[in-house]
C-alpha cells in the first residue's frame, strides 16, 4: 500500500455544493473520516484490535489509506480551513490523549504540520495552550515518525514572525523539551530526525539567546523523558555540547546539510562566554569538540585535491567550524590539543581556503559580466560574495592568531613539505593586511630565522613592512 495515496474527488455534478472550496475534494468524505477518526479513539463498542489498556494499536487498512489521503489533501489551503472549520485539531486532540496507535498519532500531528503552513491557522494552533503542551509532549514519544512530524510542525511554526514567540515562551517554560530534545541528539540514529530536531534547535538559538543560555546552563539534575510505556523514564544529566557533538557524528556521513546545521548550532553556542565556557570547560576539556573540528576541516572539508569552486559549496559549514576553532584557539591556546604543533594543519587549510576564494572571486567576476542583464543572477552572485565575505573574515582572524604561535620549528616543517612557500605566504599577507599587521610581522620574524630569502622576497612584494622591521 502507498503512504500516501491519491485523494479523492467529489463529483460536482452529482452532489452540488460537495466540494472543498476550488478543489475537486469531497466535504462528505473528509467529514466522513473525521466522524470515524473520532469513533476510532472513542469506540461505541469494545475492539478486538485494542490493547488491554485500552485504544487502538493498529489502524485498518482501509481507515489508514483514507487518513494517509486527508494527510496529502491538508497541503491545500482550501482543505486545511475546511479542517479547521470542523474542529479536526480538537479530533487529533482527542487522539493525542487516547490513542495507542504510534502510526495514528504521527499521520495528525502531519495533518496539523500541514495545516500549520498557512498562517491564519498557525496563529490558532500556536494560540491554542492546550494544543501547545500536548504537541510539545509529543517530544517525548517514542515514535521516531512521530517525533518527526513533531519537530517539522514546531519548524514551521517558529519560522513564522507572528507565533514564533509563543513558542519559544512556551519551551522556554517547559524544561522537559531540552530533555527529550538531548535524548533524541544523543541516542537517535535516524539521521531525517536529527536533521530536523537540529534545525529546531537552531532556529531557537538564533531567535532566543536566553533560552540558549538556558540550555547551556541546565544538565545539572535528572529528568523525565521518553519511555516505551506509560511510566516516566528517569535521563541523565545531558548537557548540550555532548549531544550536539553525538549528533553531528551521526549525520556527518550521510547529511551535508544537517551537519551544516549542526555546525551553526555550535556557532551560535561562541556568540556567548557561557557557551564557549561550555565547549572548553566540558569533562574532556573540549578535546572531542576539536577532534571532530579537526577531522572534519583537515581530512573530509575543502581538501588538496578538491578543486576551488568547493569552497563556495561548503563556504557556510567552513565559516561555522573555524569561527568555533577560532573562539576555542583564543580562550584555551594553553590546552595541550590547541598547540601549533598539534594544529598546524589547520593553519595551511586556512591558507588554502583564501586561495581558494581569490579563484571564487574571479569566478564570481566573469559570471556577473556574463549576467549581468539578468536581476536575479546579480542577487545571486552578491549573496555568494557576502557569505565568502564572512569565511574570508573568519579564516583571517584565526590565521592572524594562528600565526602568533607558529614557532621556527613550525615553520621549517611547513618549508620543507611545500606548504610554506612564497605564493601561499604572499596569499596570506595579502589577506591579512593592513589589518592583522602585527600578527605578520611577528611571523616575518620566525620566518627569517628558518628563511632569510623567502623573507627578503616577502618584504619586497609587501613594502609596508619594512617600516616596521
Amino acid at each position: 500500500m502507498d503512504r500516501n495515496p491519491s485523494p479523492p474527488c467529489s463529483d460536482a455534478e452529482e452532489e452540488e455544493g460537495d466540494a472543498v472550496g476550488n478543489t475537486v475534494y469531497s466535504k462528505h468524505w473528509l467529514f466522513s473520516v473525521l466522524t470515524r477518526l473520532i469513533e476510532v479513539i472513542a469506540p461505541a463498542e469494545p475492539d478486538p484490535a485494542a490493547s488491554p489498556e485500552g485504544g487502538r494499536t493498529e489502524l485498518d487498512e482501509e481507515m489508514e489509506n483514507d487518513i494517509c489521503k486527508v494527510w496529502d489533501m491538508s497541503m491545500d489551503e482550501d482543505v486545511a480551513l475546511f479542517l479547521q472549520e470542523f474542529n479536526a485539531p480538537d479530533i487529533f486532540m482527542g487522539v493525542f490523549a487516547k490513542s495507542k496507535c504510534p502510526r495514528l498519532t504521527e499521520i495528525c500531528v502531519g495533518i496539523l504540520g500541514n495545516m500549520a503552513c498557512f498562517q491564519d491557522i498557525c496563529m490558532s494552533i500556536s494560540k491554542d495552550e492546550n494544543l501547545g503542551q500536548v504537541l510539545l509532549q509529543r517530544l517525548c514519544d517514542s515514535d521516531s515518525p512521530t517525533l518527526l512530524e513533531t519537530s517539522r510542525l514546531l519548524l514551521t511554526c517558529l519560522s513564522q514572525p507572528e507565533v514564533a514567540n509563543v513558542w519559544v515562551e512556551r519551551i522556554r517554560e517547559n524544561p522537559s523539551v531540552y530533555d527529550c530534545v538531548c535524548f533524541i541528539m544523543s541516542s537517535s540514529t535516524n539521521v531525517e530526525l536529527l536533521v530536523k530536531v537540529g534545525e529546531v534547535v537552531d532556529k531557537l538559538f538564533d531567535l532566543d539567546e536566553e533560552l540558549m543560555l538556558n540550555w547551556i546552563k541546565s544538565g545539572t539534575c535528572h529528568s523525565v523523558g521518553p519511555s516505551v510505556d506509560d511510566s516516566p523514564e528517569e535521563l541523565p544529566d545531558f548537557k548540550i555540547v555532548p549531544c550536539i557533538l553525538e549528533a553531528a557524528k551521526q549525520v556527518r556521513s550521510d547529511n551535508p546539510e544537517g551537519l551544516d546545521v549542526y555546525m551553526h548550532i555550535l556557532q551560535l553556542l561562541t556568540t556567548v562566554d557561557e557557551g564557549i565556557q561550555a565547549i572548553v570547560q566540558a569533562p574532556d576539556g573540549g578535546k572531542e569538540t576539536w577532534s571532530l573540528l579537526y577531522e572534519l576541516v583537515c581530512q573530509e572539508l575543502c581538501q588538496p585535491d578538491d578543486p576551488p569552486i568547493i569552497v563556495q559549496e561548503q563556504k557556510t559549514v567552513l565559516a561555522s567550524i573555524l569561527s568555533v576553532l577560532s573562539a576555542m584557539f583564543a580562550s584555551q591556546t594553553e590546552q595541550e590539543y590547541t598547540r601549533m604543533r598539534k594544529s598546524k594543519s589547520y593553519f595551511f587549510l586556512l591558507i588554502r581556503i583564501l586561495q581558494y576564494m581569490e579563484g571564487c572571486g574571479k569566478r564570481a567576476v566573469e559570471n556577473s559580466k556574463e549576467s549581468e542583464q539578468e536581476e536575479t543572477g546579480r542577487t545571486d552572485v552578491n549573496e555568494e560574495d557576502f557569505h565568502l565575505k564572512i569565511l574570508k573574515d573568519i579564516c583571517c582572524e584565526l590565521l592572524s592568531n594562528m600565526l602568533q604561535e607558529l614557532t621556527k620549528e613550525n615553520t621549517l616543517e611547513g618549508l620543507h613539505q611545500g606548504h610554506l612557500n612564497e605564493q601561499t605566504c604572499s596569499c596570506a599577507f595579502q589577506n591579512l593586511l593592513p589589518l592583522y599587521s602585527a600578527s605578520v610581522e611577528s611571523f616575518l620574524e620566525v620566518l627569517r630565522e628558518a628563511d632569510q630569502t623567502l623573507a627578503d622576497n616577502l618584504e619586497k612584494r609587501f613594502p609596508s613592512l619594512k617600516v616596521h622591521t
